[in-house]
This record gives structure tokens, sequence and C-alpha cells, in this order.
């Protein structure tokens, strides 16, 4: 009877893919150290996923921010991460195949990096270096390993002697042997086994490839492979915590808890009694910073040393104007409430925020620089190379439109624009609240177009009048009787006039306002409810004082921001 075993080695392609993942983890930590000792951005995972957040089609960009919300940033690195992962694992495999392969897939990977690195914003010639350090390290990481990854083993056959090579048989049981027989070993090709086998077993001649590194055996080999690895285990980590302290100390961060603000020229008066309403579950009437919402484009934040930070104002002006931040911080400092909201937010969603501003007047820099005639835009770009298109009407128009150095009695974390940002009451943050700023031209909405502008979204956006239920949230069954509904509406620059609520479609009942110190900051209101047994929906809308109220129609987000009710469907017992 013929028996045949096959011995398949699953070791080589299980190296091959630690190899592919070792280079690739020493890559992005190499190309992170060496990008932390200079700018961040230079790094090749964060240029290269920046420059796709760019490319990114608006659809994607809203579907992200909605989907993912203040974690967008870490969906998409951790998909960055996962794509690279998973382009490690076909070098590595590759180059098991063939070194060459595996070499020309780091390659390709290099070339993408020090395209997306060169064309950022602010670039130079040193923002190719993480990357080329990156590729340098990846590739000694890959050949080490690749080169000690012992041969393949070759499959084993025991098998009766061929016809050819021993006594014609006939009738079924050669019939039967013939038919087992594997096809592809040839006399030629077999040859007796050592001495005290039975001579009727047989093995490939063949011998196996030669191992990528000469002269070693392959528990030679294997320990080199091993040695390599950790090797790299720890190259991958030591380079990643040391990124990480850098960036933790760096002369950004220092700068944010050493800065003593000065004192503002016009101070906020008290809030008044009655500001907050103090019901739980209610949004309070300041938002905390680290609470506040983030939404911008940037996949790590962009550090600027306040030192090195200037702002230039240029274009249709008559006097151009450049000003260094302890400049900024010698001009009459202004303090403001001032509600933000961010035209992704749909209809009682969570990107708004209340702070206490303090910044220099917005309104006072433009006019020291003379806008000509028909100058209608300030464009504003922010260090990243993101641009905002904002109407000089509404900066100049009377509001507190601020360059705003601190938030809620701190320095600006980076998080929020440190060292400097605009904040304009009234309109979108999209077309208002340029974060990092170091530039702003005088221009028409006509001869250039904004980023967001670009990608489909309103050139001019004034935030619509809103309001959200906060409590109830239909989380939890209430249990029947009193019960307060309770919420915030916002109409910044217009002030909120009223907000009434119903329930299951019936009549509107007009909710009791929360005090404000003015018209642009949101404001709590709540009314009390006798919630009767069963499902309820309960429904909102706010009037602002022009006495436009809230609309019933459903909008998306998308040009310039959503409309609707609020509601929330609620079970009482």
């Amino acid at each position: 009877m013929f028996i045949m075993t096959s011995q398949r080695d699953y070791s080589r392609p299980l190296r091959g893919t630690l190899a592919g993942l070792l280079a690739g983890a020493v890559a992005v930590s190499v190309g992170q150290f060496v990008a932390s000792l200079g700018a961040q951005d230079s790094s090749p995972v964060i240029a290269v996923g920046d420059a796709a957040v760019g490319l990114a089609p608006p659809a994607v960009k809203d579907f992200a921010i909605t989907a993912f919300g203040s974690d967008d940033k870490l969906a998409l690195l951790t998909g960055i991460y996962v794509l690279l992962g998973l382009y490690a694992v076909a070098v590595g495999l590759l180059g098991l195949r063939r070194l060459v392969y595996g070499l020309a897939g780091l390659a390709a990977f290099t070339v993408i990096g020090l395209i997306a690195a060169g064309t950022r914003p602010g670039s130079s010639a040193g923002w190719l270096v993480p990357t080329l350090a990156a590729a340098v390290v990846s590739t000694v990481t890959l050949v080490l390993l690749l080169r000690n990854i012992p041969g393949r083993a070759r499959p084993t056959a025991a098998a009766e002697p061929t016809a050819a090579r021993r006594p014609e048989a006939t009738g079924p049981a050669a019939d039967e042997t013939a038919a087992l027989a594997p096809a592809d070993l040839k006399p030629a090709e077999l040859e007796p086994t050592a001495a005290g086998r039975d001579p009727l077993d047989w093995t490939p001649s063949t011998p196996p490839p030669a191992p990528l590194a000469p002269g070693r055996s392959p528990d030679e080999q294997r320990r080199w492979f091993l040695r390599t690895s950790f090797g790299a285990v720890f190259v991958a980590a030591a380079g990643g915590l040391a990124a990480r302290e850098l960036a933790e100390r760096g002369a950004v961060t220092t700068a944010i808890k050493t800065l003593r603000l000065p004192r503002p020229k016009v101070t906020t008066a008290p809030l008044p009694p009655g500001t907050n309403l103090n019901i739980p579950g209610l949004s309070p009437f300041i938002t905390p910073n680290p609470a506040f919402y983030l939404v911008d484009t940037e996949l790590v934040l962009p550090q600027v040393p306040p030192d090195s930070w200037k702002l230039r104002i240029h274009g249709m002006v008559e006097r151009e104007i450049e000003i260094t931040f302890d400049e900024l911080l010698r001009r009459p400092l202004i303090e403001a409430w001032i509600t933000l909201c961010c035209v992704s937010n749909p209809v009682a969603g969570p990107y708004i925020g209340n702070a206490k501003w303090l910044g220099a007047s917005l309104a006072s820099l433009i006019r020291e620089a003379r806008p000509r005639a028909g100058a209608d835009q300030i464009l504003s770009t922010s260090v990243d190379g993101y641009t905002c298109g904002t109407p000089v009407q509404a900066v100049l128009d009377g509001r507190e439109a601020l360059l705003a150095v601190g938030m809620n009695g701190q320095a600006l974390p980076v998080a929020h624009g440190f060292p400097a940002r605009m904040v304009v009451p009234g309109l979108y943050g999209y077309v208002s609240a340029t974060k990092w700023v170091t530039d702003i031209k005088l221009t028409t909405f006509r001869s250039e177009v904004a980023y967001w502008a670009q990608r489909g979204w309103s050139q001019q956006a004034q935030i619509k009048t809103e309001s959200r239920i906060d409590v109830p949230n239909g989380s939890k069954t209430l249990k029947a009787g009193r019960t307060p509904v309770a919420g915030v509406a916002w109409a910044q620059h217009r002030g909120i006039d009223a907000v009434e609520v119903r329930v299951d479609q019936g009549p509107w009942h007009e909710a009791k306002l929360a005090a404000v110190p003015g018209i642009d900051t949101w404001r709590q209101w709540v009314w009390e409810w006798d919630a009767a047994p069963g499902s309820h929906v309960v429904e909102a809308r706010a009037t602002d004082k022009t006495g436009y109220t809230q609309t019933a129609v459903q909008e998306s987000t998308i040009p310039n921001g959503a409309t609707g009710y609020p509601q929330v469907n609620v079970t009482v017992t």
C-alpha cells in the first residue's frame, strides 16, 4: 500500500509576517522620534495621514465627524496603523519570496512619505529627514530578519517503487498501486534512503534552497532571527517613548505652563444670578476646557512656540501689519463670553461650547491696516495651511471679535489654537474661528475660496437659532409625576428670547429661561412636565430676539448648518 506524508513548514510565512511587522514598527517609531526633534508634522505617518485628510471628499469627512465625533482623529489614526500593518505584512511576505520585492515595497512607501512631507505647508528640506531615517532603519531591519529565516523544508514521501524500478504486477492490486502513486515523482528523481531504511522508501533528491545567510546553520539562523526581533522591538518601543517624552517636554508645553496672561483692560461682569439652573444632566453655562468640543483637520496638533509666532495682515490694505506674540499681549485685552458652534453639529448635537475668551480686538487690528474699498473677506490662514473666510462686516460691526490668547482664565490650550486664534461670535467655526492663525489677508469672496468652501460648504454661514434637550436624554425610564425637561438654546449675536416644549405633538409650553450675561452665549432653560405613564416624544424649539422661531424643517449640516426640532423618546412608568 502506498503512503505519502507532506510536511509543510508554516514557520517561514509566520516569520516573514513578523519580519514585515517589525520593520514597519521600527520605521514608524524612528520616524516619529526624528520628527519630534523638529516638526512633528514631518513624521511620515502623520504627513501621509494629513495628506489623506486633505484629499478626502467632504462626504467622507462629514461621515467621520458624524460617526466618531471628537474621536474622529483616533479612528483615522487607528485605520492608518491597521493599513500600515497590512502593508508591512505584505512587504515581509514578498521579501520572503525574493528580497528585492520586499525592498521595493519599502521604497514605494518611502517615496509616498517624502512627497507627503515635502508638500506640507511650511515644510523644508529638514521635513524629509524623518522619512529617510525611517526608510534606512526599516530596510536594515527587514534584511537582517529575512536573511535569518531558514530555508523551506521539502515534502517527504514513503511509497512503493514504480513499475520501472520493481517487478511488474498485474491485477487489481497493481491498478490500485498505480492509482495511488504520485504522478510528479519520476524514477530519475528518486534515490534510496540512508542505510538501514526500507529499500522501498524513497525521498526527493532535489536539495533544499540555499539559506539567505550563507555559512549559518538553520539553528544559528533561528537564534539570529530571535535576537534581531528582540532588538527591533526594543528600538520601536524606545523610539516611541522618547518621541512622546520629547513632545511633552517641548518648548510649547513649557511656554504654556510659564505664561502669565496680562490683566484685561475690559473685563466681564460677574455672571448674573440664575445663570446656572443646577439641574443634574444639564450642560453647565461654562464648558470646561477639556470638555470643549474639538473639530479640526490636523492629526497631530501644531506646536507653535510663542517666541517665533507672528501674524501678518496684508492684501487689500493700505498698510501691512506684522505683530509678534509679545506685541499682541501688550495690546489692550478684552474678556468676552462667547459660545462657539461647529457647522457639523447635527440637531441637538455636542459640537458646541461656551467659554470666557481673552484676546485683543480683531476689529482694531483690521482697522489699523486700513482695508481698501471692495474687500469683503478676511481670509485667515493657520500654521498648517488651513484657510477660513470671514465676512469683513461681521468683524467690524461692533461685536466682540477677538484674536484670542486665553480661554476660561488660562492660556489657550494647544488643542484650541495656542498661541492665538480667531473668535467671532455669531458665525460657525469654519468661517470664523481659525486656530494657530498666522496670516490674515483682506480679499474678496469672489477671488479666493477658503478650505471648506472649496469642499461644498457655504462661503458665509451665520449660526442658526437652535436648541437642545439635555434632560431627560431617553436613556432611562422615568417615573410618573413632575419631572424637569431642560436644555440649552443658542442664537449667537442675536440672543434667545424664548424656548417652548411640547409632548406628543401637543400644545407648546413656554419654558423658564436662565439669566445670561449677553447675546453671544447659549442659554439654559427648563420646563416642568407632569409626566404620565407611557411612551412619549418630547420636542423643543427656540425663538431669538429678532422674533425668528427655530424651524421644524429637517436639514443636514451641509452646506451651512442643520435645522429641525430636537426630540427625545421617553418612557414613563
